[in-house]
């Protein structure tokens, strides 16, 4: 190719090898040496002629760009002579891109979930709580985000691993006690910040709070029907020394499990109790008894009091219709018939009973005293 020039008598245009050295090596040879064989072509990042002096080792500069370029300068690395050397200072800026992309993406867009809170601090400074939803923060390390979840129920279990728990009563009695709290998160940054370990308070509380309240009743009591009491004064004791930690729990429910005497007088306090119910149930039955006569006696004052002002009305009449009822109850349970005639008794054979032959004979007898004028029975009268 034949060389343009300009000013200054230099080449504007050359198919010389800007390393040194001609690419194809021309009919003169072309070389740095002037013989005719031709000169490679020098390595770019090789040492200049004459730029060092003496041997000297590559710097760690010149092993990173080594690697960097795949291994070895020109003709004698991975790649073949000529080949372009990648470029090496945009893969890196992608890959600090895409790193920063990442981090921003991690850091910056948070996901709470619906029975979430999620409590922001910036540079550990308390800036606010999230919502469920979609939100954006800073990135980190500027802003720092926690999420709680506050509908999950937490549940401690007393005593821990099973075992004996001997709780003092109110009459110098012990029980073995066991029982459960149920708590959740009701304020996320009061949980947060407020308690170091929110699991150990709250155990310690409950059992600060039951021993004080089993100790304000009797052993019939705690075993008994005391239970219930005991149940709500643990808890409203646990959420008021909560609530003067500001813990931001809240105390759910709290549940008697077993409430027994200790393992060695179990049995003895088993027999107690059985003679206790036995008692109690012949004493209902006492009661209901007591109850039923009662009103057995209400009612017949009240029918006395009834045929009482009737008989104030009507003397005469309320009299015979008395001995009327009264004959009536008392001859439905017999089977006597009974006839009474002007002149004297005569027995009746009913004829219910004509048939029977072997029945003994009935016999007859007066009632005395009936009402003048009464309608004698089985006369039609």
């Amino acid at each position: 190719m034949t060389s343009i020039r300009g000013w200054f008598n230099r080449p504007i245009i050359s198919n010389a090898n800007p390393w040194g050295g001609d690419n194809g090596g021309g009919a003169n040879g072309g070389g740095s040496g002037g013989s005719g064989t031709p000169t490679p072509p020098r390595n770019p990042w090789a040492v200049p002629p004459g730029g060092r002096k003496g041997p000297q080792k590559p710097t760690a500069l010149d092993e990173f760009l080594r690697k960097a370029r795949g291994g070895g300068g020109g003709g004698g690395g991975g790649m073949p002579a000529g080949f372009p050397n990648p470029p090496t200072r945009t893969v890196w800026l992608i890959g600090a891109g895409v790193i920063l992309l990442a981090w921003l993406l991690f850091t910056s867009v948070h996901n709470i979930a619906p029975q979430q809170r999620a409590v922001v601090t910036f540079f550990g400074q308390y800036a606010g709580t999230l919502e469920p939803g979609i939100r954006l923060t800073p990135p980190a390390p500027f802003a720092s985000v926690e999420k709680v979840d506050v509908t999950a129920f937490r549940e401690e279990n007393f005593p821990e691993g099973g075992g004996e728990n001997l709780v003092l009563t109110g009459d110098q009695n012990l029980i073995d006690l066991a029982y459960s709290v149920r708590w959740n998160i009701g304020d996320p940054e009061s949980y947060i910040f407020q308690l170091a370990d929110p699991t150990a308070t709250v155990r310690a509380t409950a059992e600060s709070a039951v021993r004080e309240a089993v100790a304000n009743v009797t052993l019939d009591q705690a075993i008994g029907p005391g239970r219930t009491l005991v149940e709500q004064q643990v808890r409203d004791r646990m959420q008021r020394v909560l609530d003067e930690y500001k813990s931001g729990i809240r105390i759910q429910g709290v549940a008697i499990k077993q409430a027994d005497p200790p393992e060695r007088v179990n049995e003895a306090f088993k027999d107690v109790t059985a003679a206790q119910q036995d008692a109690s149930a012949v004493r209902n039955q006492a009661e209901a008894y007591a109850q039923q006569k009662l009103a057995l006696a209400q009612g017949e004052a009240a029918s006395f009091n009834a045929y009482y002002a009737q008989y104030i009305l009507a003397p005469e009449v309320t009299r015979r219709r008395m001995y009327y009822e009264t004959m009536e109850a008392v001859l439905a349970r017999t089977d006597k018939t009974i006839v009474e005639t002007p002149g004297g008794v005569t027995p009746y054979l009913p004829l219910d009973r004509a048939r029977r032959p072997a029945d003994p004979p009935v016999a007859a007898r007066e009632i005395p005293n009936a009402p003048a004028g009464a309608a004698q029975p089985g006369t039609g009268q």
